[in-house]
């Protein structure tokens, strides 16, 4: 049996800048795949750490790194990608994540306009309707990282 190839990547969990006051989260719809909502990610070049890998992301998803890291998940999170979306993603069979949990500076601008969009229209959500968008493969993964986040305080 071969072992599962997992691509070394970064995930932000972006809260609007009106956090603590206000707790929403920033989740996007991506380019291509239809109804696919998530939370900007990407992988990590050679020789990159996880936290430029997330600034630079974050540049290139969403037009602006402008963000203060509240918390980064202890540990690294996989997944595998469904089988519709691993044709794409060859050779990887899944990801492996390092999430952060970051607030949007007072100011910053959100321009998904961007050299290559990734996503085609953003909003920010409370909790009770994130999962309503969420794509179903990433849910497990999303919630395990936020129950940590709730009972560390931080949302």
């Amino acid at each position: 049996m071969s072992k599962k190839r997992y691509r070394p990547n970064v995930a932000a969990i972006i809260l609007s800048s009106d956090y603590p006051k206000d707790v929403r989260f920033f989740i996007a719809a991506r380019t291509d795949f239809k109804d696919s909502w998530q939370f900007p990610q990407g992988g990590i070049d050679k020789g990159e750490s996880p936290k430029e890998a997330l600034l630079r992301e974050l540049k290139e998803e969403i037009g602006t790194d402008e963000v203060e890291i509240i918390a980064e998940y202890p540990e690294w999170v996989s997944y595998d990608f469904p089988k519709t979306i691993a044709r794409k993603m060859y050779p990887y069979d899944g990801q492996i994540q390092k999430y952060f949990l970051v607030r949007l500076k007072p100011g910053a601008k959100i321009d998904l306009d961007t050299k290559e969009p990734e996503f085609s229209r953003y909003k920010f959500v409370p909790y009770g309707e994130l999962f309503d968008y969420v794509t179903f493969f990433k849910r497990p993964v999303y919630k395990k990282v936020l129950d940590f986040f709730k009972k560390e305080g931080y949302i």
